[in-house]
């Protein structure tokens, strides 16, 4: 078992820069891709990003390419998503989610994904 828990949400303007923790614990949590999705009202759950276990592969959704990065810290077991140049379209609730990492590739498929928290809101508005 595995539990995530994510914080950093807020209000921000757009332009503005926010950044998500999200902290894993439970059994052995570095052998998991960590994910990065998020879902605004009446929408679908979207990913936006993923790092390995190892830290060394990422993945972005298009809409994060340039803006976002992901980042890993192995003693702490957080992995961060660092927001940069926000839109009011990046509002939403953020969620952090694993899945044990095979080392088949990485995809920000939700359904992939088997343990998930319980989620932040990211509001970008003036």
């Amino acid at each position: 078992q595995l539990q995530l828990v994510e914080s950093g949400g807020g209000l921000v303007q757009p332009g503005g820069s926010l950044r998500l923790s999200c902290v894993a614990s439970g059994s052995m949590p570095d052998l998991y891709v960590i994910g990065w999705f998020r879902q605004a009202p009446g929408k679908g759950r979207e990913g936006v990003s993923c790092v390995s276990s190892s830290g060394e592969n990422t993945k972005f959704a298009d809409s994060a390419k340039g803006r976002f990065t992901i980042s890993k810290d192995k003693a702490k077991n957080t992995v961060y998503l660092q927001m940069n140049s926000l839109k009011p379209e990046d509002t939403a609730v953020y969620f952090c989610a694993a899945v044990l990492d095979l080392g088949f590739g990485y995809h920000l498929r939700p359904a992939e994904y088997n343990y998930w928290g319980q989620g932040t809101q990211v509001t970008v508005s003036s």
